[in-house]
């Protein structure tokens, strides 16, 4: 059986990109298509993989910010060739879910979410402060993206959603059903320390819609120390409204990284995100999260056990929130035992268990797969967060499929 995985872009390292790395895990000999890739921007593991991209790869300046070429992408997709796939995995936030597949080809999408600037129009333009000329300019633009995503979801036979918030909006802007399963993150990578040192954390991209700024304008009124590990576009507008108790500490290594979020009094999570690998892996430290309770947050941490939740994304409930922290209200060894429930090798089981089933439904696929033809009205129905026994030993997966075909024509 032929298999092909497609990621939206490969010129940044952030949650989608280990989702990416662990269905590569999975089909280790699939092709990765993907409209543009820059090796020295993600991990080096993507050296060894066999990655395929589009006319985009040769646009101008395009690596350095993909942002204004966002009419190119639904045409780059398009023009993908996946007829010698079977099976097409796709790794979504924008444009990728919107390749055309085989009439019998079996498209399973992992959502990040839908759109953000296609459906959340207004508050992008204002997180971004686009200039008046693109507050003209894009509407038009916006209205036919949001067709062509609604229209393009029909080309999804099951989504996958990262979080609860996120099958939601598949709900509300696809009108589709999407199963849970939420995205892996290497907790064995993390390690508590025997003790913690009195400051407070941030591990983010610096762009606008991760409102660190929330968290610079509460901790300069408190006068407590806040770290920042990251870089981004904000920064010199972080450091503008920064007191002398927040540091800037750039871009670290991993184990550097690791070793601030073991020794860190808490992990500070401001933004609303899809789901938020970094709170996670900051349990998988020991350590709790004060985070705005919205998106994700709401699905990885457990208020009063493993962090508290601020319910105002403004400085000042942060602030209150912070103010009433207390370190002897939280237990390490608990708090890390939930971050395991998100171990990577859970969603490696879980997601490889649920394309078996769904290709089990098709019969052609079902036979040139290996696997028992179970009918069409055959359905994957996992436990009430099948992921939520920490406890239960798990032998790492490998999908039963055979090994994914390398040939087709691509867009190189």
């Amino acid at each position: 059986m032929r298999v092909a995985l497609v990621h939206d872009y490969l010129n940044q390292m952030g949650g989608a990109e280990k989702v990416l790395l662990s269905l590569h895990e999975l089909f280790p000999q699939a092709p990765i298509y993907t409209s543009m890739y820059e090796p020295r921007s993600v991990d080096r593991r993507f050296r060894s993989m066999d990655i395929r991209t589009t006319f985009m790869q040769r646009v101008p300046f395009v690596k350095r910010r993909h942002q204004p070429f966002l009419p190119l992408y639904p045409f780059a997709f398009e023009r993908l060739d996946l007829r010698p796939y079977d099976l097409v995995i796709s790794d979504s936030s924008a444009f990728a879910k919107g390749v055309i597949t085989r009439p019998d080809a079996l498209h399973v999408c992992y959502c990040h979410t839908p759109m953000r600037w296609a459906w959340n129009y207004e508050d992008y333009v204002e997180r971004e402060r686009l200039g008046a000329t693109a507050r003209m300019l894009l509407p038009p633009f916006i209205t036919w993206l949001r067709q062509w995503d609604y229209a393009t979801a029909a080309r999804v036979d099951y989504f996958v959603a990262n979080s609860p918030t996120v099958a939601a909006r598949i709900a509300k802007y696809y009108r589709r059903e999407a199963v849970f399963i939420p995205p892996p993150v290497d907790t064995s990578h993390f390690y508590e320390a025997p003790q913690h040192e009195d400051y407070f954390l941030i591990v983010s991209r610096l762009v606008p819609y991760k409102r660190i700024d929330l968290a610079v304008k509460a901790f300069t009124m408190l006068e407590l120390p806040l770290r920042i590990v990251g870089e981004g576009r904000d920064e010199r507008r972080l450091r503008r409204m920064a007191g002398k108790n927040i540091r800037f500490l750039g871009h670290l290594s991993d184990d550097e990284m690791r070793s601030q979020m073991a020794r860190c009094r808490a992990l500070v999570f401001p933004g609303e995100e899809d789901f938020g690998i970094t709170p996670v892996e900051a349990q998988a430290s020991g350590r709790p999260v004060i985070a705005y309770g919205a998106g994700g947050a709401l699905a990885t941490v457990v208020e009063g056990s493993t962090g508290l939740f601020f319910n105002q994304q403004t400085p000042e409930s942060l602030a209150e929130v912070v103010t009433s922290f207390r370190d002897e209200y939280f237990d390490p060894h608990a708090i890390r035992r939930h971050a395991e429930e998100f171990d990577t090798q859970r969603f490696l089981r879980r997601f490889s268990q649920f394309v078996e089933a769904k290709i089990a439904t098709h019969p052609v696929l079902a036979r040139r797969a290996g696997l028992e033809y179970r009918g069409a009205a055959a359905t994957w129905v996992p436990g009430p967060f099948d992921y939520t026994i920490a406890s239960e030993r798990v032998e790492k997966p490998r999908s039963t499929l055979p090994p994914a075909g390398l040939g087709g024509r691509d867009s190189k």
